[in-house]
């Protein structure tokens, strides 16, 4: 058999291993691994030594605000971050405007992808009144939904305790996992409203605000309901020390629940609120030193699965406001992510192998991709980020190739860089360019979801079951 492509002398790396191997791709997938000698011939050859070749990034948290807001970002300017940040699969959510809440408006927006250059999944919305569309929106190809049980850009309401039991009923029954912003809505409005009254607006205002006790009371409350029901979960952009203790407690039980946590939460702290002001915003906020610690702990021991980005684009102007309560929260991610987190590796505090396993392996398990996805191994798919370990760069908004020209990492130097990047074996970026006419080559991931049987909980108490009762 010949191979549409070989590469030759790089270093593959798994979650526990870095072995000199070359890689033969065929038709999109991952032919063979192994010594020069055992390869196949190959229609081309592409010399990658010196190179790592990791799996493909997988971020299962993006907003590229196409349909609605598309002067923030789009489906193309979106992928085309992506591509150049090594990540090689996104998925999208769904606080669009419209949101996707039923199928209508998941069919507009799996249509607006075709654009995307790397591969995506997409969320469908849990929300009080679209409870009865969660079935159609899975056989219509959701890939997960969202549930915003805390308040955040386009102000979707947060669904009561009900509505979110019955959801992950329902969630259950589908085996799509429900990921959370788990901050609880009341505590927020409630302390923000007292803070905006009495005059306070400057960037501190934020974590006031928002306290870690949001996030511990929801993501305690998520992690029952789930455990009740049989909902695999996931707590989104953990950022604070004290959410752990529900996170990992919940994993002792036996609750199906994964974690993320984004490069700001382990890489900032309060003490770059002075010199970043509004430019730092986002929820949940950027918190203590001691919560960055905490994390980085979590991260490194597998309590937190997988790093995420919570790519979250706006206009400068949106962004760069003197009342904090006036600044759009979020700012872009999924193209510098792995540079920061490479130049983690460079700095010890983390190994390639544990990178790839927050980056690709646990997000690939966790969301149904895997094992076509979330490796480097015969059968795969060819999604490949070539790194160059001691390539050193400057982060600088205006090359960003989001919509989103504006950072809190402006001016931090990196170690390590995704020099090419690979979709189901055709370059998207190479050494470090976008290549042509690659838009459109993304396609939807729900074609290879292998998740797991569901294992539904206490189905005699659902919901369903009682009012599919008659008498």
């Amino acid at each position: 058999m010949i191979a549409d492509m070989i590469l030759t002398g790089g270093i593959v790396v798994d979650d526990r291993s870095q072995t000199r191997a070359d890689v033969a791709i065929k038709d999109g997938h991952i032919l063979a691994v192994g010594a020069p000698e055992a390869m196949p011939d190959a229609r081309e050859r592409v010399d990658v030594t010196g190179l790592h070749l990791l799996p493909g990034a997988i971020d299962v948290h993006v907003h590229f605000r196409e349909p609605g807001y598309t002067h923030k970002e789009d489906w193309q300017t979106g992928t085309d971050a992506a591509a150049m940040g090594g990540v090689t699969t996104v998925f999208e959510m769904p606080n669009t405007h419209p949101p996707t809440r039923s199928v209508v408006e998941l069919r507009q927006k799996q249509e607006l992808a075709r654009k995307a250059r790397v591969d995506f999944g997409l969320y469908g919305l849990m929300a009080e009144d679209n409870i009865g569309e969660l079935e159609a929106l899975a056989e219509a190809g959701a890939n997960a939904f969202k549930c915003f049980m805390g308040n955040t850009f386009g102000n979707l309401p947060s669904p009561s305790t009900g509505a979110m039991l019955e959801g992950f009923e329902i969630a259950a029954k589908l085996g799509l996992r429900v990921s959370l912003h788990a901050e609880t809505w009341s505590i927020m409005a409630w302390r923000q409203k007292r803070l905006e009254a009495a005059g306070i607006h400057h960037p501190l205002a934020h974590i006031a605000a928002r306290p870690e006790i949001v996030a511990i009371e929801a993501v305690g409350r998520a992690a029952a309901l789930a455990e009740w029901t049989g909902a695999r979960i996931h707590v989104l952009h953990i950022s604070s020390a004290g959410e752990l203790v529900p996170l990992a407690e919940a994993k002792r039980r036996g609750v199906d629940i994964t974690g993320e946590t984004c490069p700001c939460y382990l890489m900032l702290d309060s003490s770059d609120y002075a010199r970043l002001g509004s430019v730092i915003r986002v929820n949940p906020p950027v918190r203590e030193a001691r919560d960055s610690a905490a994390i980085w702990e979590a991260l490194a021991s597998g309590v937190v699965d997988m790093i995420a980005t919570d790519h979250a684009p706006h206009t400068p102007e949106e962004k760069q406001r003197d009342n904090i309560w006036q600044a759009d929260c979020g700012f872009p991610g999924v193209e510098t992510q792995m540079p920061l987190m490479l130049t983690a590796v460079a700095e010890g505090r983390i190994t390639l192998e544990q990178y790839v396993r927050m980056s690709a392996v646990a997000p690939a398990r966790a969301f149904g991709l895997w094992p076509m996805k979330g490796r480097i191994a015969p059968g795969a798919h060819a999604d490949i980020a070539a790194v160059d370990l001691t390539r050193r760069e400057t982060i600088a908004a205006q090359n960003l190739h989001s919509r989103g020209k504006i950072t809190p990492f402006e001016g931090v130097e990196t170690t390590g860089a995704p020099v090419h990047t690979l979709v189901r074996g055709r370059f998207v970026q190479r050494d470090r360019k976008l290549v042509p006419n690659m838009a459109g080559h993304g396609r939807q991931v729900t074609d290879i979801q292998q998740m797991p049987a569901a294992a539904p909980r206490n189905t005699d108490q659902s919901l369903a079951a009682i009012l599919g009762q008659k008498g």
